[in-house]
């Protein structure tokens, strides 16, 4: 079935003009948490590529369902290219009131948000809520925009951020009607012209947006930005007849490639920034804005293509507790999920929440219970799998602490679970990651590691956190030109979070520290085997007694000094255990002397650490040090008496045997 394009007019607005128009798709939002009323009917839709339950009517959930899959639809005709396979689920939640709705709605202030619909978004399930009650404003636009994000994730490496939200706010705007067969978008927002009219963004500040800037998180700014990065896209795709639509994808893939934001915008528009910026205001300031009104050959109905089914109250529950616990409501997801075992004692869907759950409170025993249960009723179900090796890795290797070990046996259990999850389903990503991280911590399988990320991020090409693992990887293996260049292709894109951006940041500072700190050790091992070389015949004089014995003597070692540091004492010796405290300082014991020093720092972003060893890059964990490692410390002693540790430890060198702390 295809498109035919009818029309394309400008709407003049009068006193209260608005704009936003184009095509993406996002389906995902979370739920709230309340009893479900006992013996009210609950009815399952799974149309092609949605899944829908709700307490609504069956002609209205089906409507919905119907909404979306047109949605889907005009978007795999206007863009055929497109990647539109999500490797995550979405359920659709679909309340028959605002009544029913509000008990399972986002909380501000303890309070439900005033919402028409929501979109909770998470790594194994999407889910997408709404009621059918007729209210101000609709939920449609706030689905359509997310769904839009969701295609542009799943297609781009790196969309910026106008771009991103530009794109979604143009295609939140769709409408179907005429016996759903005209299609319609690009119609103006009213909220964003009046905005405009008031205030407005230089577009070279616009264009570098990130996730992190004010622009884009601080309440009064980001109204503006997301009315420009609209009205940009708008004119963009709608001025001059469209002629430069084609000039914003080539503007995206460049930027999409990391090329520098100036030189490709100069390249693709040939223009300047704030030339453009003046056309923008022009367009803005005549308050007229073309729409797009397609028709299809044919209605677009999928009512052949749903399968429809009563839920039980237990699978009610299930759903429901499993919508509550994505969006952290612990308290009322365990109420309904304990309801729906104790309804049906073999429904894996509630045990595996219920263990996620149990991970998320850190009762990991609890968890493995009902994880393994969850396998036990659907072997199938590659999530239960998942989850069991995530509560499992989890009990070893909490969330911001630093492990180098785990046991061996949870280890190949782990790869075991994971490797089932990657079997029943190639395409969820978090496994691969997952797998990845045990093979670091264990030191084996690291070739593999390599591949499995990057197939993760062929899949879902967005996800940052992969790249910074992969980079991991590298540095594990020593491999610190591919760490270096993922690194700085990390931090050339503006679409990153700012955890991830600072996380990367630091990997790359480290790697240039540590690149420093060769070239010096280097410098320093060729001065001592120079010193060595013009002291060895006046040595080989004073020790031999014959010709003989004098040739066979060893020469003695060179020694390399490592100069002192300011700024506290210093000392030599052998780390042996970094103790990692549940408060995030940790406790490094260094062995020297016939005794061990115990050297506090508040936590192990807070030190120094230099390494002079080949072998020793990357990331410094917690535990037990095997081998035990030469390091010089520097550290302010404690003066207090009675104090618990011998000091606060201020910068760790990592040295070889032949290098010694330079004399005072």
């Amino acid at each position: 079935m295809k498109l035919r394009h009818l029309m394309k007019r400008p709407i003049p607005l009068p006193l209260v003009p608005a704009c936003l128009l184009l095509l993406l798709l996002a389906l995902n939002f979370p739920l709230r948490a309340a009893a479900v009323p006992a013996k009210e009917t609950w009815t399952s839709v799974r149309s092609k590529n949605f899944f829908l339950i709700g307490n609504a009517s069956e002609k209205e959930i089906r409507q919905v369902g119907t909404r979306l899959e047109q949605f889907r639809f005009v978007f795999s005709q206007l863009f055929p290219k497109a990647n539109l396979a999500s490797p995550i689920p979405t359920t659709v939640v679909v309340f028959k009131n605002d009544g029913a709705y509000k008990p399972y709605k986002p909380l501000h202030g303890g309070k439900p948000k005033d919402v028409a619909g929501y979109f909770q978004p998470g790594p194994d399930v999407n889910y997408i809520t709404l009621t059918t009650e007729k209210r101000d404003g609709s939920p449609y636009a706030i689905i359509f925009h997310e769904f839009v994000h969701l295609l542009l994730e799943n297609n781009m490496k790196d969309p910026p951020v106008w771009f991103n939200e530009g794109l979604a706010e143009y295609y939140s705007t769709f409408e179907i009607s005429d016996g759903d067969k005209k299609v319609t978008l690009g119609k103006p927002i009213t909220d964003h012209v009046l905005l405009l009219r008031e205030r407005f963004m230089p577009l070279d500040d616009l264009l570098r947006v990130r996730h992190d800037s004010p622009a884009y998180n601080e309440r009064e700014k980001k109204g503006v930005f997301y009315a420009e990065t609209w009205a940009l896209v708008h004119y963009l795709l709608q001025s001059n007849n469209g002629q430069r639509v084609a000039q914003l994808a080539r503007f995206s893939s460049l930027l999409d490639a990391g090329r520098p934001l100036e030189e490709s915008f100069q390249q693709v528009f040939q223009t300047d920034f704030k030339t453009m910026e003046n056309e923008l205001r022009k367009y803005v300031r005549n308050s007229s804005y073309r729409i797009n009104i397609f028709e299809t050959e044919k209605p677009l109905v999928f009512d052949a293509e749903m399968q429809v089914a009563t839920l039980t109250e237990a699978e009610t529950q299930s759903y429901l507790g499993d919508l509550l616990l994505h969006i952290n409501r612990l308290d009322d997801a365990e109420r309904h999920l304990q309801q729906a075992i104790t309804l049906a004692p073999d429904l894996g869907h509630a045990y595996a929440s219920l263990g996620m759950l149990r991970v998320r409170q850190d009762r990991f025993a609890d968890a493995k219970q009902y994880l393994q249960k969850a396998v036990a009723a659907n072997a199938r179900n590659h999530l239960a799998h998942y989850y069991y090796a995530l509560a499992l890795n989890r009990e070893v290797a909490p969330p911001g602490v630093l492990v180098r070990s785990m046991p061996p046996e949870t280890a190949q259990l782990i790869r075991a679970e994971l490797k089932k999850a990657i079997e029943l389903n190639p395409r969820f990503t978090d496994s691969y990651d997952l797998l990845a991280f045990v093979s670091l911590v264990t030191g084996e399988y690291l070739d593999e590691a390599e591949q499995l990320l990057k197939q993760a991020q062929k899949l879902t090409p967005n996800r940052q956190e992969f790249a910074i693992r992969l980079v991991e990887v590298y540095l594990r293996r020593q491999n610190f030109e591919a760490a270096r260049q993922t690194l700085e292709t990390v931090l050339r894109g503006s679409n990153v979070e700012p955890q991830q951006r600072a996380r990367a940041e630091a990997m790359l500072n480290q790697l240039k520290s540590f690149a420093e700190q060769r070239a010096q050790f280097e410098e320093l091992r060729k001065g001592a085997e120079a010193a060595a070389a013009r002291q060895q015949p006046e040595m080989l004089t004073e020790t031999s007694t014959t010709e003989g014995e004098a040739s066979n003597s060893p020469s003695p070692p060179a020694k390399i000094m490592i100069p002192r540091r300011a700024g506290g004492e210093q000392a030599r010796g052998l780390l042996t255990n970094i103790e990692c405290l549940k408060d995030g300082s940790a406790v490094f014991h260094v062995k020297l002397d016939g005794r061990v020093l115990r050297l506090r720092a508040g936590g192990l972003e807070r030190i120094e650490f230099v390494t002079y060893v080949q072998n020793i890059s990357g990331e410094i964990g917690c535990g037990v040090r095997r081998p035990e490692n030469p390091v010089i410390v520097t550290f302010r002693p404690q003066t207090a008496p009675k104090a618990k540790f011998d000091g606060d430890l201020v910068v760790v060198e990592f040295i070889t045997s032949d290098m010694e702390l330079e004399p005072r």
